[in-house]
């Protein structure tokens, strides 16, 4: 009997230390993204300059299609939020795990993206913050 509670505490720790699940995340970079550069993520730019940015997906990603919303925070619309920028996307093949593309931002402030799927478009995929000064 103790053999059988060791055995079953033993495959409850498993369960619930192991990693399963994948983690998605959006990083901002000032350079195209490579294999090289991509532990050099910022989250602070200079106005009209190109902000690339990478998004990172999960194995079990089942839409192709993404929605991107870049909004700004602290403007006097809706509450002090105003709505930049939408994309909807197709992923490509080889896109499967992740996305790079960049953006232009003018205005100075503080910027949040937002990622959404089209298997649920109104839950939020991931999302991040990011500054233009």
């Amino acid at each position: 009997m103790k053999k059988f509670f060791v055995l079953l505490f033993a495959l409850m720790m498993i369960t619930l230390t192991s990693a399963c699940t994948q983690k998605t995340g959006i990083l901002f970079y000032n350079r195209p993204v490579t294999k090289e550069n991509v532990l050099d993520y910022s989250s602070v730019f200079k106005p009209g300059t190109r902000i690339y940015y990478l998004i990172l997906m999960p194995e079990y990603q089942h839409s192709r299609y993404l929605d991107i919303q870049i909004i700004k925070k602290g403007s006097a619309e809706y509450l002090g939020y105003e709505l930049v920028m939408t994309r909807n996307i197709r992923l490509k093949d080889e896109e499967d795990k992740y996305f790079t593309d960049y953006i232009v931002l003018n205005d100075t402030g503080a910027y949040i993206m937002k990622v959404y799927s089209k298997d649920k478009p109104t839950k939020v995929y991931t999302q991040a913050e990011f500054y233009v000064k």
